[in-house]
């Protein structure tokens, strides 16, 4: 396949790479079960029977830890940057828990002014922060030649060209585990889109971190202990 955003020599700068990654996940679930049970055996039978609920795994996501076979489990109607409408997930990472908040940040916001409900209103979530341990076969997008179409790797809102290429790299032979990019809402913040879950692992030891999240339709503050971020225009 010949784009014109890439040439297929390019390809060839792919290769192994080790790296520990943050992620952010809402931490609701277990909240949400607790107020609908009396003890902890009945926490436990309602877990069982919403996991039962749940879309099957893929075979390579079977035995993985759920915080990252989830990603895997489903599809979506909402486009990510490297996963259009619909298809197959991506486990999505950053190398600092900075980047992880901006990402955070714009996506919370977002949500916040696509429902109507919640525009005029304050909206506070809480979210755990977590590491894992990426090994695996990583295009580098953040070197030439791709450093190149920076500004196509990075546009804001239109994902076409990550798409595009996320596509390519899913059908390469031998496989690329995963894409590392620049975020788009932190400059020089690194991120990784991660297509394989069997390069995925928790990392020991397994650092968390809490962060809360306040988003309003003019601002979103993220923080963690003393540290706060504050996100405007995002």
């Amino acid at each position: 396949m010949t784009s014109g955003l890439w040439e297929e020599a390019w390809f060839r700068t792919a290769g192994g790479a080790e790296r520990d990654l943050w992620r952010g996940v809402e931490a609701q679930h277990q909240v949400a079960t607790m107020r609908l049970v009396d003890d902890l055996r009945e926490q436990e039978l309602l877990e069982q029977l919403l996991e039962g609920s749940k879309p099957p795994l893929p075979p390579e996501a079977s035995g993985s830890h759920y915080l990252l076979s989830t990603p895997f489990r489903y599809v979506s109607p909402w486009p990510s940057r490297f996963r259009p409408p619909e298809q197959p997930g991506a486990w999505y990472g950053a190398d600092e828990p900075q980047t992880v908040a901006a990402e955070l940040a714009y996506w919370r916001w977002r949500f916040f002014m696509d429902s109507e409900g919640f525009r005029d209103e304050q909206l506070v979530t809480g979210h755990t922060f977590f590491q894992a341990r990426f090994s695996g076969s990583e295009l580098d997008l953040t070197v030439a030649p791709w450093s190149a179409r920076r500004e196509s790797w990075r546009n804001p809102r239109d994902y076409s060209a990550c798409h595009e290429l996320a596509a390519h790299v899913r059908q390469l032979r031998p496989p690329v585990a995963a894409i590392r990019y620049e975020s788009a809402r932190r400059d020089g913040g690194l991120c990784a889109a991660v297509f394989d879950p069997t390069s995925l692992r928790i990392a020991r030891p397994n650092l968390q971190q809490t962060w809360i999240c306040k988003t309003t339709k003019d601002l979103v503050l993220v923080a963690h202990d003393a540290e706060v971020i504050e996100f405007r225009q995002v």
